[in-house]
């Protein structure tokens, strides 16, 4: 468990993110207000995901991240948060391997694809969701500036086999969204209305 130094404003719950991700609280950090990041203990490859859309499943292990820590924080005020990559319908999971990354972004290449990220907050006065949906469209890559990319940015535990905050950048032709923040893997510009509504003070 981490825990950036502060004081809770005014009183509100104290702010806890259900991540380990570095992405994710450097993302937090940008608000400027103390949280903690506590390891969620809820297995999301155990999650069953027939029957459910894309959009769907995100938001349904956003909820069990913020739940899992909620219970053990029940006084704070829990983000949890999911993101996933989908093409043709499909979720392409984290590739975790440079041959399944390198998979994945040869059939990405020259295609227009969709990164959902779902967000789940969990506090004493309730609970507050959001699904933000990019629409990506790649350049056509051949195969050696894959395994080059790859080799560079290892993007091994990330949706879609890329990282939009370093190198992956230039893979692109467009990006179509409405929080870029959320292509990183946190919907900041909706997640400040929800803290301010749930008593938080930002800024």
């Amino acid at each position: 468990m981490s825990r950036d130094a502060g004081t809770p404003p005014g009183g509100a719950p104290e702010l806890v993110l259900a991540s380990t991700s570095p992405y994710r609280r450097a993302l937090l950090a940008r608000l400027g207000v103390p949280f903690r990041c506590v390891p969620p203990p809820f297995d999301e490859a155990a999650y069953p995901r027939e029957g459910l859309t894309p959009a769907a499943l995100a938001g349904r292990l956003a909820e069990g991240k913020a739940r899992s820590v909620a219970a053990l924080e029940p006084a704070a005020t829990v983000i949890g948060s999911d993101q996933l990559a989908t093409i043709d319908g499909e979720v392409l999971g984290k590739p975790l391997t440079r041959e399944r990354a390198a998979e994945q972004l040869e059939r990405l290449s020259g295609r227009t694809h969709e990164l959902i990220t779902a967000l789940v907050v969990v506090s004493p006065l309730g609970e507050r969701r959001h699904v933000d949906r990019t629409r990506l469209t790649m350049r056509g890559l051949d195969r050696a500036a894959i395994e080059r990319y790859v080799a560079r940015d290892m993007p091994l535990d990330c949706a879609g086999s890329y990282k939009l905050e370093q190198r992956g950048i230039a893979l692109f032709e467009s990006i179509e969204s409405e929080d870029h923040a959320a292509i990183v893997g946190l919907p900041l510009i909706r997640l400040v209305t929800i803290l301010r509504d749930l008593g938080h003070e930002i800024p």
